[in-house]
């Protein structure tokens, strides 16, 4: 497999296709979790979010294997992003960015009203790619990460109210 180790941001030849996962798509999905976090779910955890319609997963997958995937849930109106992933030999791409908006595009489609989601204080990359989208830094949860006590930050995104004389 070729990989590419660009210093700004490039694009896969063609367009990435964002596939619902499943309960069969788990070893992938985990072989991600190993290869992106230091405090990981557990493979139990997925199916059971799965298996309860808790939560959905979306992927990428290309080159013969899963590139990235979103993890999210809706309940009430609420969206929560619990986990996005990018193998690493595939980031800035867009992978994350693309799979950002077709779960907020999906949960905006069904009423969400708000979107929440954590990240690593240190997490650069990601907090930058939540502010594109136009998350909003809402609070800090001290010492949220069990593998080095650091913080998380918690942001948030209202979705637009639709106006009720719009619908005819």
């Amino acid at each position: 497999m070729q990989t590419s180790n660009c210093a700004r941001p490039c694009t896969l030849q063609g367009t990435p296709q964002c596939t619902l996962l499943g309960p069969g798509d788990i070893d992938a999905v985990m072989e991600l979790e190993r290869l992106c976090f230091r405090t990981r779910w557990t493979r139990e955890q997925f199916l059971l979010g799965l298996e309860r319609g808790a939560f959905r997963i979306i992927g990428i997958r290309r080159e013969g294997g899963l590139r990235a995937y979103v993890a999210f849930s809706l309940i009430a109106g609420e969206m929560e992003v619990m986990n996005i992933a990018t193998h690493p030999d595939h980031r800035r791409r867009g992978l994350g960015a693309l799979l950002l908006g077709k779960a907020l595009a999906v949960c905006k489609g069904e009423k969400a009203e708000q979107c929440f989601l954590e990240v690593r204080r240190s997490n650069q990359a990601a907090i930058d790619l939540y502010r594109k989208f136009g998350f909003i830094h809402v609070g800090d949860r001290k010492n949220y990460y069990p593998d080095n006590n650091e913080d998380a930050l918690l942001f948030r995104l209202d979705f637009p109210v639709a106006e009720q004389g719009a619908q005819k």
